[in-house]
């Protein structure tokens, strides 16, 4: 249980001090169990507040709150990926960009892209299915960061991500895979399923695109893994709602 407490202290804002490099590794196989709590607190606080709050306003609270829980350390590395690997040319001009603190034009456009689409899609989740989307994407986009740590290389000696580098077995995949599974199928079904294969196969295309620009993939490059996947499972899963609604009426309106 300790790569939990790790876990635990890494991905969200709790204040429990993350260990050292030689036990991070362990604490990988406990993200999308993370995940899933942070999910079940979104969803909770989705019920709350939707009974005195326009649903608009509800979601505007909701991208907020993980922003909280999780210190926006995943956004962050989005916004530093952003600058990174769209403003520079080579690998190490990249590279160097990746460790600027500063913030630039691409971190900029790419944040606030970011964030509208996380608002708009939360709010567009269906009612009936609204619950279990909820507490599902960010356990899914949690384990395509664990796809991507286990798939490629990293790109530096040291930094912030190669400590989850240290320690690696193949126990922690298939558990990490474990946990997703039986939530996707639990929440949501067979969509669930189709889900977490969406989720992975984005970080593997991420990872791949990132390792040709960097030579493998960095702390923030993970952040950026994360991001992209809760947009993506959230689009998908309200796509495959749709879908499965008009597939259910479309017998109905040929009758009609």
């Amino acid at each position: 249980m300790n790569g939990l407490r790790l876990a635990i202290g890494f991905l969200t804002v709790l204040p429990i001090k993350p260990g050292r490099a030689v036990q991070m590794g362990h604490a990988r196989a406990w993200f999308p169990l993370v995940g899933l709590a942070l999910g079940g607190i979104l969803a909770v606080l989705d019920l709350a507040a939707r009974q005195a709050l326009p649903s608009l306003v509800v979601s505007a609270l909701l991208v907020v709150a993980l922003l909280v829980l999780t210190r926006a350390i995943h956004t962050e590395g989005f916004l530093d990926s952003c600058d990174g690997l769209f403003g520079g040319f080579d690998r190490a001009r990249r590279l160097e960009i990746l460790r600027d603190p500063h913030v630039g034009a691409f971190a900029v456009i790419g944040g606030a892209s970011l964030l509208l689409l996380k608002w708009s899609l939360i709010a567009g989740i269906p009612g009936e299915e609204r619950t279990a989307l909820l507490v599902l994407f960010p356990c899914l986009s949690r384990f395509g960061m664990l796809v991507a740590m286990g798939a490629f290389p990293y790109a530096r000696q040291k930094g912030l991500g190669s400590a989850f580098q240290v320690g690696r077995r193949r126990w922690q995949m298939a558990f990490g895979f474990a946990t997703a599974a039986t939530a996707a199928g639990l929440l949501i079904g067979l969509a669930g399923l189709v889900l977490l294969g969406v989720a992975v196969a984005l970080a593997l295309a991420i990872g791949a695109w990132i390792t040709g620009l960097l030579g493998g993939m960095t702390g923030d490059t993970y952040g950026a893994v994360n991001e992209v996947g809760e947009v993506v499972v959230l689009l998908g899963g309200i796509g495959l709602f749709h879908l499965a609604a008009g597939l259910f009426l479309a017998p109905l309106w040929g009758v009609s």
